[in-house]
């Protein structure tokens, strides 16, 4: 946080969201048990998961709708599933706030690995698309995705729910990177490319 309380997100003008949270940040076993999740294809991890989730969810605040970050079809069909999509079920049933697929990915944006803040924000920009322009308008929407780094893919993410109507846009993730470490350094598995669409 700088001196008027703002954070690294706010300070690079990604405000696509009014808020974010998550469970821990992405490293040992958090990190590990997210990798299993999602290239070990283990689904049954979504239910452990998805408690780190609620968890993590702020108490004195309310929401209207669950909505899952969006794969591109693409990467979907390769993987077999969509892990934010797992994860929201699973808040869903904890929580009882309904699941809403509001928004689509229509742009395979290429990996955001290696690229400068302003070049992810590009990469990204017009990638997501509501399947209906007005399906989610005064909702509080909380968004849900499995890690956070610079949160250029949340805010444009964003910005396309509120283009349908989002009076409020909430960011819930499971890890959120610490940009200052190199986490390749601190493994001898390197992060998969796949990794670095997250938010």
């Amino acid at each position: 946080m700088d001196e008027a309380g703002r954070c690294a997100l706010c300070r690079r003008g990604l405000r696509g969201f009014d808020a974010a949270y998550s469970f821990g940040f992405y490293e040992e076993e958090l990190r590990e048990l997210i990798h299993v999740f999602k290239y070990g294809r283990v689904q049954t991890l979504a239910k452990p998961l998805g408690r780190f989730l609620a968890s993590a969810l702020p108490r004195e605040q309310t929401f209207d709708v669950i909505v899952p970050m969006p794969l591109y079809w693409r990467k979907r069909w390769r993987r077999g599933f969509n892990q934010a999509a797992l994860l929201a079920r699973e808040l869903a049933r904890r929580t009882h706030i309904p699941v809403s697929n509001a928004l689509r990915r229509v742009k395979d944006t290429a990996a955001q690995a290696g690229l400068t803040n302003a070049k992810r924000r590009r990469n990204v920009s017009g990638a997501f698309r509501a399947r209906n322009k007005t399906a989610l308008s005064g909702q509080r929407v909380l968004l849900i995705d499995d890690v956070l780094t610079t949160g250029a893919t949340a805010a444009s993410c964003a910005r396309a729910l509120r283009a349908a109507g989002a009076r409020q846009v909430t960011l819930l993730t499971l890890a959120r990177a610490d940009r200052r470490i190199d986490f390749d350094l601190l493994s001898d598995h390197p992060i998969p490319r796949e990794q670095t669409t997250n938010a």
